[in-house]
């Protein structure tokens, strides 16, 4: 099948890892009023968390732009499937559950999604969906990625 062999789930991943890098370097500098959300970690522990999080995403950026590049030819296979592989599990375990929570708040029977409160405002639900949305794209767009990615890296006319 032609398409779970095209380069443009790449550039969708590559386009969604940048977005995600540049909001979360705007969380840093700019985080808001309350950025721990009264948990009992501090600022410190934030800031490290999303430094870990855009650590994470450039180098999944740079793989799956590797992905698409000539000069990556020559790199072994299993040294871009391996964290293709990992932040594919990754962005599944998040994104298919936000969805389904999307899904039980659309619906009406749990407005709250899975541990939120019933009673939420009508900004903190759409919120709620819009950020699920973004992961369960960011899981399709990476997984298409891997699984095309591995297709074309196994085939011999790479």
């Amino acid at each position: 099948m032609q398409a779970l062999r095209g380069r443009r789930w790449a550039y969708g991943a590559l386009a969604w890892l940048i977005f995600f890098v540049v909001s979360h370097v705007i969380l840093v500098f700019f985080p808001g009023p309350d950025p721990t959300g009264d948990g009992p970690w501090g600022m410190r522990a934030y800031v490290i968390f999303n430094v870990v999080l855009i650590s994470m995403s450039a180098i999944g950026a740079a793989v799956v732009l590797a992905t698409v590049r000539p000069p990556a030819r020559r790199l072994p296979r299993w040294l871009l499937l391996t964290p293709l592989l990992f932040g594919s599990i990754l962005l599944v375990i998040r994104g298919v559950p936000g969805m389904v929570e999307n899904l039980l708040m659309v619906t009406g029977i749990r407005r709250g999604g899975f541990v939120g409160v019933a009673d939420i405002s009508t900004g903190e639900f759409w919120t709620g969906i819009g950020i699920n949305t973004y992961f369960f794209a960011g899981a399709v767009l990476l997984v298409g990625t891997t699984v095309s990615y591995g297709r074309r890296s196994a085939s011999p006319s790479r």
